[in-house]
């Protein structure tokens, strides 16, 4: 039985039609396609001019024939009622819900119609089909979060058996915890790991430690699928040696849809079917393939809210190798938000100094995981959990190459802690500066 696709038909999303219209427009040629994208466009803007009171506010000097004069909708502008929100003839009865996952600072409640959501549905069972994943057959093994309330912890423990998965807590990392783990995949047939890549990171050290390789423990893994947090390099080269099947990264949005997927040529290829996405500069100008901006997405079926040229709050690189029917994302660079201002007024990304920091702090496996957080333009504290202190030397060496990579006048503290707070919904933010950008 197709359990997973009777479950979304039983809740009023029309997955069947999703998956057929998802069919029609990737059997459109290249130069249908862009007038395809042009026509959407023009259909769900001139939808929400029209009908929703909300978008009306923010596009009042709209040319429907000039994209550039479309505003850029961000995450602020949408942190009031959803209900002052929703498109004309759209009530809270007959439309998907939730919230995103506040990993930005900026949470918010948002909505879709079910067609769309069913389209989210449609594009994400296609990515994953790519790896021979059925969601209607394939066992996952997750590593998320999960509400603590006990009417939150049953609703997901529910949608798990509906969508044929076993959830890991995120939330206990100890070794005792992946000894238990690992008796699951001794005895479980999984086809594929899903879940936050720090949370699946740390399995893989834990099996590095153990000297395993998971898939010969538990033959039948296909692919192991991260998201929600940045994976480096190092950690993706770890992950396939320990796991021992295909990485794929997977970059996407509550409020949207799957953005990206890594796909079997190792490209992060953008969904073109259901979103439109720029790389804007400071200007609001889009920038030519190659070149970093900021992401900006408009998601192009999304009757019942609008998410119009949205700033998604990433920067990020769309590679010189794209092309308008299938965009690569060549690099997702970090957050607007998660930038570091120094004394001198220089900026520099966050994520770049923590890889940098990350290759000198684990290079002997003592240090499981660890965040940084800018607490004043010249002070920044290295929080971390480890077996054993961080040594005096060890500690000198950190603080040498992050005053050689930012500047000297800095100071850096260390706090080791025996487990890393996450947030509710279980992710790890490697880097957070409480600095003020007008600082």
């Amino acid at each position: 039985m197709r359990l997973f696709d009777f479950s979304l038909k039983m809740n009023g999303f029309p997955i069947d039609k999703a998956r057929l219209a998802l069919s029609k427009i990737q059997n459109t040629d290249d130069i249908a396609f862009e007038q395809y994208v042009k026509e959407r466009k023009t259909a769900i803007l001139s939808h929400h001019l029209k009908h929703t009171a909300f978008y009306k506010t923010l596009g009042r000097s709209i040319q429907l024939d000039d994209w550039s004069s479309v505003p850029i909708m961000t995450k602020s502008d949408l942190q009031q009622p959803l209900e002052q929100r929703l498109s004309e003839g759209y009530s809270k009865k007959d439309i998907y819900i939730n919230k995103t996952s506040g990993s930005s600072g900026d949470p918010f409640i948002f909505a879709k119609d079910k067609f769309c959501h069913a389209l989210t549905w449609s594009v994400i069972q296609d990515r994953f089909s790519w790896f021979d994943l059925d969601f209607n057959h394939s066992k996952q093994a997750r590593f998320y979060g999960i509400p603590l309330d006990k009417k939150g912890y049953y609703k997901e423990r529910f949608k798990d058996i509906l969508s044929n998965r076993l959830r890991f807590s995120v939330f206990d990392l100890s070794d005792a915890a992946f000894e238990k783990l690992l008796t699951k995949f001794e005895t479980i047939p999984f086809e594929y790991i899903n879940g936050y890549t720090s949370a699946i990171v740390q399995f893989a050290k834990f099996l590095n430690r153990k000297d395993l390789v998971l898939s010969g423990i538990c033959p039948s893994l296909k692919a192991c699928i991260v998201t929600s947090e940045m994976l480096f390099d190092n950690d993706k080269k770890l992950l396939e040696k320990q796991i021992g099947v295909s990485v794929v990264n997977e970059y996407g949005a509550s409020e949207l849809d799957l953005i990206a997927f890594q796909n079997k040529n190792d490209e992060w290829q953008i969904n073109s079917e259901t979103l439109f996405v720029e790389i804007l500069d400071e200007n609001n100008k889009p920038l030519p393939y190659g070149e970093e901006g900021r992401i900006v997405i408009t998601s192009l079926y999304n009757k019942a809210h609008p998410f119009i040229r949205y700033d998604i709050g990433d920067v990020g690189i769309l590679s010189k190798a794209s092309t308008f029917k299938t965009p690569i994302l060549d690099k997702l660079v970090g957050r607007t938000n998660d930038i570091a201002i120094l004394p001198s007024g220089k900026k520099a990304a966050g994520l770049t100094f923590y890889y940098i920091t990350k290759t000198l702090i684990e290079d002997d496996g003592n240090v499981k995981e660890f965040v940084i957080e800018q607490l004043k333009p010249d002070t920044f504290k290295i929080i971390y959990s480890s077996d054993e202190e961080l040594s005096d030397e060890k500690m000198s060496i950190i603080k040498k190459e992050m005053k050689r990579y930012l500047e000297p006048e800095i100071n850096i503290v260390f706090t080791r802690e025996t487990q890393l707070k996450r947030s509710k919904s279980g992710k790890l933010r490697q880097f957070t500066s409480h600095v003020k950008q007008d600082s």
